[in-house]
């Protein structure tokens, strides 16, 4: 990987004490609900963040979500854990993601359906996926934040956002990163995982979301659901109707029900 990237992403502050606290917690089997709980309330900004997303009609919660420890029992551990590591992104890197056209809130925004539709959709398929996977959603987008960062220095901004005008998937997007920095996000996103010493599982389903198949087989039915809904929220959009037929080859491809699936959009487009 090229020097100035790496140099970017060992730059990174560690994670702060209570996303540390956090992993620990939701990788120890014999941690409860109730000590996740102590820990984010002691985090104000963390919690305010997580009882604000509770109540988003996005979730779709039947009632008002007024403290904590419901939104944590609703949430469950992954999805905490997926909100306490963008907490940590939006604190401690700098975000302009002109290069792509995107403004701060637009990519949270991705970032945030992504997640919120792979919650909704795993949770009809296989729950227990959902402890790399949930946190996986919330943070795959994040090595663009670092690649932006490098073609404004190497002045390619405007030519990426030139070519950025004639690409329209995700598939094409990496590519262009790869011809203009040399990486793509996935790569990126992989090697910031490894700088903050997440665990293997997370790294290589995020690595190889765009061809899982090119992972080791234990990994590949995590890599699978990334790139289905990478295929169906990304940059270009959500749910148009061309994404949506890809994300159903896809389906078939993997050997996943199309039915969950189909369900969890219909929920959206509620």
């Amino acid at each position: 990987m090229d020097e100035n990237i790496l140099k970017k992403i060992k730059s990174l502050p560690p994670l702060d004490d209570t996303v540390l606290k956090i992993q620990r917690i939701c990788v120890d089997k014999n941690s409860s609900l109730n000590d996740l709980v102590k820990v984010v309330e002691s985090d104000p900004m963390l919690t305010a963040n997580i009882l604000k997303s509770s109540n988003s009609p996005l979730y779709g919660f039947s009632r008002e979500i007024k403290n904590i420890a419901h939104a944590v029992s609703l949430f469950g551990m992954a999805t905490v854990r997926g909100f306490a590591l963008s907490s940590a992104i939006k604190q401690n890197i700098k975000i302009n993601l002109d290069p792509y056209n995107i403004g701060n809130n637009d990519f949270l925004e991705i970032s945030t359906l992504q997640s919120t539709f792979m919650f909704k959709w795993y949770s009809k398929v296989n729950k227990s996926m959902l402890d790399i996977l949930q946190p996986a959603a919330f943070m795959m987008e994040v090595g663009k934040i670092i690649i932006a960062h490098e073609l404004a220095e190497q002045n390619k901004e405007s030519a990426f956002k030139h070519a950025l005008m004639h690409i329209k998937t995700p598939e094409e997007l990496s590519a262009l990163e790869k011809e203009s920095v040399g990486f793509s996000n996935e790569e990126v996103t992989a090697k910031i995982f490894e700088q903050w010493n997440l665990e293997g599982e997370l790294v290589e389903s995020i690595k190889f979301s765009n061809e899982p198949f090119l992972a080791d087989e234990s990994i590949q039915p995590y890599a699978a659901a990334l790139n289905v809904v990478k295929q169906s929220i990304n940059i270009f959009g959500h749910f148009r109707e061309d994404f949506v037929e890809k994300a159903l080859m896809l389906l078939h491809e993997y050997h996943l029900e199309r039915e969950p699936f189909i369900e969890t959009i219909e929920q959206f487009e509620q």
